[in-house]
């Protein structure tokens, strides 16, 4: 069931991508550059690859992991009076109950109109991995975003610094005469300067576009919060302080404990998209 959310443009985009930066990087740059049988070269292809690998992983993990349904058996806690009002309630004061899922809901959930089903602590749905990002495949996405990063920056800093070296080398060579002026440039090597060109562009809007969106789970992830919550507490806080009240996400346990909540006990295990935090159960 879940191999179908790879029949996807945008997922097919994703692995595409993924599989044109990682040749580029490692055999038009690093080979020829620092060859792959030196320490400098084969450390840089070593680094590069386990980023690669850990970003495919924690992709095809966020792509195939179902985000989290409602147990069949769930029912509302009547008794509980420490969740929000606004989580729990609606405007009408009922109690959360999905229409077409004909469900009630737990606090957190939320229907998703692409996957025609409420999704456990729904984040959004996202179009790249053809799935929602909830309760269940949350770290895989928020990791796969982190070595994404990570994966671009390494890749630009050794294509920039190749740039830099060939630069260097042409403009000694023609200031000492080496090579006679008009000397044709193999087409091989065209080519490799052209995919290399075409390389960089794609890594640098998107570098800046993975960076804000990391820069934004990273916000959400230190206050426990889905990018749903946050726009409900944009409200909730306005109608608290029109009230005179002060508002405060229920669900923030502090920076430390929210990053143990989402990420697993052992920072040893944190980036491993594999090992699961402690995510509320309902």
């Amino acid at each position: 069931m879940g191999f179908r959310r790879f029949l996807s443009l945008p997922v097919a985009v994703v692995l595409v991508l993924i599989g044109f930066v990682y040749h580029t990087v490692v055999f038009l740059v690093i080979e020829p550059w620092l060859s792959l049988s030196t320490a400098p070269g084969l450390f840089n292809a070593l680094f590069f690859t386990g980023l690669g690998v850990m970003a495919v992983l924690c992709y095809v993990i966020a792509v195939l992991k179902d985000p989290g349904r409602i147990p069949l058996s769930y029912m509302p806690d009547l008794e509980d009076s420490g969740v929000a009002l606004h989580e729990v309630k609606r405007k009408g004061g009922d109690l959360r109950y999905c229409q077409k899922c004909a469900h009630y809901k737990p606090p957190r959930a939320h229907h998703c109109r692409v996957c025609k089903r409420c999704v456990l602590r729904m984040d959004h749905h996202c179009v790249w991995i053809n799935n929602c990002v909830g309760h269940n495949n949350y770290k895989a996405f928020f990791l796969f975003v982190l070595y994404v990063v990570a994966a671009c920056i390494h890749a630009l800093i050794l294509l920039g610094g190749q740039a830099i070296q060939e630069l260097g080398a042409d403009s000694e060579m023609q200031n000492t005469d080496a090579l006679p002026k008009g000397m044709p440039v193999s087409s091989s090597l065209a080519f490799s300067a052209i995919v290399k060109v075409v390389c960089a562009v794609v890594l640098v809007p998107l570098l800046v576009a993975v960076t804000v969106l990391l820069a934004w789970h990273v916000y959400l992830l230190l206050h426990n919060k889905t990018t749903i919550e946050y726009h409900e507490g944009v409200r909730a806080r306005w109608l608290a302080e029109k009230a005179g009240h002060h508002y405060r996400h229920p669900y923030d346990l502090g920076v430390v404990s929210n990053i143990v909540t989402l990420l697993g006990p052992s920072a040893t295990f944190w980036f491993i998209p594999t090992a699961t935090g402690h995510m509320y159960k309902p």
